[in-house]
């Protein structure tokens, strides 16, 4: 059959962009690698989402040293977006222009805030984002007012942003997407759970890419959806100018599909790891690689998961993500450079502490995670040249990671510890995340203005290969400090109104 466009990859940026084209009239081919991820009890297991990581692939990548790691990668419709956490902020208006940090320059985009906000703004409706204006002095001018309420704090949060205010800090009710209906229960799928951030979602409560963007787009008929299909290589015309063929593994068997415009979207790894693996002798390093850009400038934000325990004070909480601070994101106090974004994270519970401390009897980690209070702790990692996605000999993916701008993370870490301790927290467990964290993947791919130092241009087209489109956090200059989805999200839709424009 013969499409018109093809997409590879059904996460934030794949998904988003089939749903932003779906009833523009064309044949539109999604292609994702795995199938749905089921629904089952084991969805809300702790055990085995994290502890046997259940939903995982169980490939073997490498690092800078060649040691193998497991990538947390989970390849089913709606990409990385089935178990993320479902925050969904934007990035600050600043974070487009150039930015002074410790280690360095963190660059300016091709392309506005004021240029995306309307984008944000519909990606907003889409992904039913819930949140308030006015609580955060970091956040961004808008357009309009959040689709949906905050979502509420529980008491024991609540309770606790009082504390953090009289600190002199600003907590803020944090951007999530949910389909959540606090006035009448009925009308949503959440329940606010204790199995949300990391967990996939058993009632499809969570605002994914899968159910809020690729299942719309296939009830307008004009979108095929190919499951289980992996795209093992991008071939070129002659002059190596246009994508003629994407190869794909399916069942066994090789097929050679057609489209006048393809878009990559699997991700930053896996997106970088494709264009280079699709070299020919037009494109020796790569394709769409003139710039000598894909695969450098890899970023997955520097981030610490800490524990604030108060062991006089039993916590009831439940749904716990809905508070985030913001006062050190552009400097720390008497600290003149951008420190990051502080986060609650889903309530810890014991069977997703087991893999790391299985020496502590169940029962102290019961106490502690009854009385503790979790965050997820996050700065920009800088881009650098020398930070890849490289394939290895026999075509394995490697990254070559060394973390940069470490001082204002750990200065954050230590800001928040003493914050907490003012607030009744005496004990602060803190854990830096290593390598294998890719839910903020970014960057492998840079859009600019000058095809010599960027691989795609600020549509997000590769400047080398007319008819190629890279739609996935792999166009981010930048990573920000701020979860990435929305920002994804957004720029899915600011593409595909140029490809409907265009085209």
């Amino acid at each position: 059959m013969d499409y018109d466009i093809i997409i590879i990859g059904t996460g934030a940026g794949g998904g988003t962009l089939a749903y932003a084209l779906a009833d523009w009239g064309k044949k539109i081919l999604l292609i994702e690698r795995g199938g749905f991820l089921p629904h089952e009890k084991q969805n809300w297991s702790p055990e085995e989402v994290f502890d046997r990581a259940r939903y995982k692939t169980s490939e073997i990548w490498y690092d800078r040293d060649d040691k193998p790691l497991r990538p947390g990668m989970n390849y089913y419709v709606g990409g990385n977006t089935k178990v993320y956490g479902a925050a969904l902020p934007r990035f600050r208006q600043e974070d487009f222009g150039e930015l002074t940090h410790r280690d360095g320059i963190s660059p300016a985009w091709p392309v506005s805030y004021a240029e995306l906000e309307p984008y944000y703004t519909r990606a907003e409706k889409i992904y039913r984002v819930h949140g308030k204006i006015g609580e955060d002095p970091t956040d961004p001018p808008r357009s309009a007012d959040f689709p949906y309420p905050p979502i509420s704090h529980e008491p024991y949060i609540e309770e606790l942003a009082e504390k953090l205010k009289d600190a002199g800090l600003h907590p803020y009710h944090y951007h999530m997407g949910l389909d959540l209906n606090e006035q009448d229960r009925s009308l949503g799928a959440c329940v606010r759970c204790n199995t949300c951030d990391g967990f996939p979602c058993l009632l499809d409560g969570k605002s994914d890419a899968h159910i809020n963007a690729v299942l719309p787009a296939l009830k307008s008929g004009n979108v095929t959806l190919l499951l289980n299909a992996l795209v093992k290589k991008l071939h070129t015309n002659a002059r190596g100018d246009e994508i003629s063929a994407v190869e794909v593994e399916r069942n066994g068997q090789t097929e050679m599909l057609q489209a006048p415009i393809v878009v990559v979207a699997c991700g930053a790894v896996n997106s970088a790891a494709l264009l280079l693996r699709s070299a020919n002798d037009k494109h020796p390093n790569g394709l769409a690689n003139s710039s000598d850009q894909v695969g450098r400038n890899y970023m997955s934000h520097h981030g610490t998961v800490a524990m604030a325990v108060n062991p006089t004070k039993r916590s009831d909480v439940i749904f716990q993500k809905t508070i985030a601070i913001n006062d050190y994101y552009f400097r720390g106090p008497h600290y003149a450079f951008p420190m990051g974004n502080i986060q609650a994270v889903g309530k810890l519970q014991p069977g997703m502490l087991t893999a790391d401390v299985a020496y502590v009897p169940r029962p102290v980690l019961k106490y502690i995670t009854n009385h503790s209070c979790e965050w997820w702790i996050m700065s920009e990692d800088l881009p650098d040249p020398n930070n890849r996605v490289q394939l290895t000999r026999d075509g394995s993916i490697k990254i070559a990671r060394k973390f940069n701008n470490m001082e204002p993370h750990r200065r954050l870490v230590e800001t928040f510890k003493q914050d907490m301790r003012k607030a009744g927290y005496p004990i602060y467990i803190a854990k830096e995340v290593g390598i294998e964290f890719l839910a903020h993947q970014c960057g492998t791919a840079r859009f600019g203005r000058d095809p010599k130092t960027s691989a795609l241009n600020e549509w997000c087209r590769a400047w080398d290969v007319q008819n190629l489109y890279v739609v996935d956090a792999s166009f981010m200059p930048s990573s920000a400090a701020m979860n990435p989805a929305l920002t994804i999200m957004a720029m899915a839709l600011r593409v595909g109104d140029y490809l409907r424009s265009t085209f």
